[in-house]
């Protein structure tokens, strides 16, 4: 049998695991923060690209109908007639069945004639969700 050496020790100290653990810390927060701002960019091109697929698929919709949707009709005409409209394309305007969200998970809002003077405009409220604040989107905006 072999001799202990006396006063080998054998782990961390508590100093050395505060250390390791803090740098840890350090690291997973700079990470977390770049993810975090990579994921709100994100969803603001997801809600820009939903928002010109929109914009594309009202357009198509004038012209096989010679109109635009009215309020009442909405986004909803795009994927389903709401009625006997001339010249409407029965396979809708959009490859999906359902009309998409914004990035935020909120619907979008058709509006016909807005204070812009356009035709129509397709708003997204934003992050904050709330209409008519500064972080809403338009389909008009320019990109």
């Amino acid at each position: 049998m072999g001799k202990r050496k006396e006063g080998v020790r054998k782990g961390f100290t508590m100093v050395e695991l505060m250390a390791v653990l803090i740098i840890i810390g350090l690291l997973a927060t700079l990470v977390g923060t770049k993810v975090l701002k990579q994921i709100e960019k994100a969803k603001f091109a997801t809600t820009k690209a939903n928002l010109k697929t929109l914009h594309t698929a009202v357009m198509h919709f004038y012209m096989d109908t010679g109109r635009f949707p009215t309020e009442e009709e909405g986004l909803l005409v795009l994927v389903e007639s709401t009625g006997d409209i001339e010249g409407y394309d029965l396979d809708g305007y959009l490859e999906e069945t359902a009309i998409p969200k914004d990035g935020w998970k909120n619907e979008f809002i058709y509006e016909a004639f807005p204070e812009s003077g356009k035709q129509f405009a397709i708003r997204s409220c934003g992050p904050d969700g709330e209409e008519g604040t500064e972080d809403d989107l338009l389909s008009t905006d320019a990109d």
